[in-house]
């Protein structure tokens, strides 16, 4: 057995397409009208059709999963958003985790959640440019410097 990816029902696939190009820079794998593939992430308009339930059952904001993206440059990513009059933010905008990672969550155009995070490997390079050590580093993050050293050769 394959894992394959998570299917997210939507109301208007057309519109829910171009937010994920446009923010995720996600290229279609597959379009069959009403159902497109990015290739592990698919977006379902008719979900309740599809999988035979009734359509006031088909949930918003179902607060119990979230879709979540590792960006590289994340700095770069937050002025993409800035742009945007269509992101409902979840909470003040950008938190940073104790291990230092930082990361925003909003909801999608049908109110699935969305975390983008920065990339583990950029998170140790930014504690390292910023002059802290690898023992600095592997204390704040509070993992080894063996899992320090695996993340910045990935």
């Amino acid at each position: 057995m394959k894992y394959e990816g998570v299917c997210i029902a939507v109301k208007d696939v057309e519109r829910s397409k171009r937010f994920y190009q446009e923010l995720f820079e996600l290229e279609v794998f597959q379009d069959y009208g009403i159902n497109v593939s990015f290739g592990g992430l698919s977006l379902q308009q008719e979900f309740d059709w599809l999988i035979g339930i009734p359509k006031e059952s088909v949930a918003e904001r179902s607060h119990n999963m979230e879709l979540y993206f590792e960006e590289d440059n994340f700095d770069d990513f937050l002025v993409k958003l800035e742009g945007r009059d269509d992101i409902n933010y979840i909470g003040d905008g950008v938190k940073e985790a104790g291990w230092g990672q930082r990361s925003i969550r909003f909801y999608d155009l049908d109110g699935h959640i969305i975390e983008v995070g920065e990339n583990m490997k950029m998170v140790v390079k930014r504690f390292l440019d910023s002059g802290m050590s690898m023992e600095e580093t592997s204390k704040r993050m509070d993992v080894s410097i063996a899992d320090l050293e695996t993340l910045l050769r990935s």
